[in-house]
């Protein structure tokens, strides 16, 4: 017997009291996740900036007057306003690279990019900033994901917290550049870590008509952690303190050893039988249902039956079917979050105020995550993965012609694109999550989530493009986001199925 077909008998709804208890202490740690993922675009945000003029005070007033700025800065033609990396030495009528800088206070007080000089000449040290944390991620996706299929979700998930905390902390009080994109990246490999163990728990945990609400609503929290950075931001304007006060709610969740129970699927699947069934008599016990004794001595015979496959991502390839489908969701993890990130991450350069633009960015994530809600089940996972990403692919190609002439219809069709492509990001999770078999889902989805994170380790250097042509990251994204949708259609539909078990189940669906 699948553990699918227990799952009825512990609860008189799809949800009872013990799972939406355990449910929902697993969706508060998406808020943290996200105040770690979308702090770096206040964390490392570029103040206006000019060259410190020979004699000049270090503390010296960001605005000249109109004659000094004349003789003193040149013009930069090409972008139409006075050099941020040039000036002219007193001496000398020839221009010269700026050797410090006097930076303008009124919209960012404090950033990592000031502190340790990140513009001009430098510039590119902030996108790979952005890059290495996308590598942490990709990095805890892996070790990570491995760890907890071998040991099991919640050892993984405390181990992350654990981590994360520490080097939170570090990356706040880093000294110099270096450091500090070592401690981010770390908190990067944390992030992915405890999401990715929290986010299996959830799904492992409920009934197949529930697997959609789950997959949502944990992301729904994760749009709200997004949206609250901007309020932390609002407040903090030192990226020091910004960082503690992000960091420090994660000491809650090191109580979530004594109140998260272990996957009763990895339990099963890792011959763990008698904690197992310790976990579902509680379950029953506390929703006031009784199960009948048959039932676990069918799913014991079942479950040994799978206790000897080999747990390796390898597995994935073994067969030409499931190799195809494992590509084909990994193509679509590296182009959504190459998408989803670029856009998060630079809401500064669309124009308007930057922490407005910001939590508007997170809000749309709102409404997308709420209609799926109510979508999910009833259109179906693969129609709305195909149609969120050709619509969003389209929104980012119309919105170029708009994007120096009409800025309101710019940035209105970036903020549709951005909740499409948001639609598509819990889509291709639940749908990763329904395609791959238990005993290699937690390493397969750590894996997707790996394509994911090159995506957004290049995403960075795409948005780079910008300061050579505007139009360059929209017009990437456009095209690569409206292939990913079209070659959707190959995948089969996994809504109300049952989720495999065995890698001869995943090559069947």
């Amino acid at each position: 017997m699948n553990y699918d077909e227990v799952l009825p008998h512990l609860s008189r709804g799809n949800f009872g009291k013990y799972q939406t208890k355990i449910y929902i202490l697993l969706c508060l740690p998406s808020l943290i996740i996200a105040f770690h993922n979308m702090s770096g675009v206040f964390i490392l945000a570029v103040p206006d900036h000019r060259c410190k003029l020979d004699g000049e005070l270090s503390n010296a007033s960001f605005k000249l007057p109109d004659d000094i700025l004349n003789y003193s800065i040149p013009f930069d033609n090409s972008k139409q306003e006075y050099s941020k990396c040039e000036y002219f030495r007193a001496d000398s009528s020839e221009a010269v690279k700026c050797s410090e800088f006097i930076w303008d206070e009124s919209k960012v007080e404090s950033s990592a990019v000031k502190s340790f000089a990140l513009v001009c000449d430098r510039g590119i040290l902030k996108a790979t900033a952005e890059a290495i944390y996308m590598f942490g991620i990709l990095m805890g996706c892996y070790c990570f994901g491995s760890f907890s299929d071998k040991f099991g979700r919640r050892p993984a998930f405390m181990l992350a917290m654990l981590i994360q905390i520490l080097f939170g902390f570090l990356t706040a009080f880093a000294p110099e550049y270096l450091s500090f994109v070592i401690f981010n990246m770390i908190v990067g490999t944390t992030t992915s870590g405890a999401f990715l163990s929290a986010y299996c728990l959830s799904l492992e945990m409920v009934r197949k008509e529930s697997r959609n609400y789950a997959g949502t609503i944990i992301l729904m929290f994760f749009s709200t952690g997004y949206m609250l950075v901007g309020a932390f931001a609002y407040f903090i304007h030192n990226w020091r303190w910004l960082k503690i006060s992000l960091t420090l709610p994660s000491l809650l969740f090191l109580s979530y050893w004594w109140f998260i129970p272990e996957s009763n699927r990895w339990l099963l699947v890792n011959n763990q039988k008698g904690r197992a069934f310790a976990q579902i008599e509680k379950i029953a016990k506390t929703n006031k249902v009784n199960i009948p004794k048959d039932i676990l001595n069918k799913l014991v015979a079942e479950e040994d039956d799978n206790k000897n496959q080999k747990k390796s991502l390898f597995g994935l390839f073994k067969s030409p079917k499931l190799r195809i489908k494992s590509l084909l969701i990994f193509f679509y993890w590296f182009v959504i979050c190459g998408a989803y990130y670029g856009l998060s991450w630079n809401t500064s350069n669309l124009g308007g105020n930057e922490i407005i633009n910001f939590v508007i960015s997170g809000a749309v994530e709102l409404p997308a995550n709420f209609f799926l809600l109510f979508a999910l089940n009833r259109l179906g996972r693969k129609p709305i993965l195909m149609g969120g990403m050709i619509s969003a692919g389209g929104l980012f190609l119309i919105s170029i012609f708009f994007q120096q002439s009409h800025t309101w219809i710019f940035i209105s069709l970036i903020m549709l694109g951005k909740m499409t492509i948001t639609a598509s990001f819990t889509t291709v999770y639940i749908f990763s999550a329904e395609q791959f078999p238990t005993v290699i889902r937690n390493v397969a989805i750590g894996a997707a989530s790996m394509s994911a994170r090159f995506g957004g380790m290049i995403t960075p250097y795409v948005f780079y493009l910008s300061n050579y042509w505007q139009p360059a990251p929209f017009l990437i994204y456009g095209i690569a986001v409206s292939i990913a949708g079209i070659s959707a259609s190959f995948l089969s539909e996994t809504v109300n199925r049952q989720l495999p078990e065995t890698l001869a189940d995943g090559d069947e669906l």
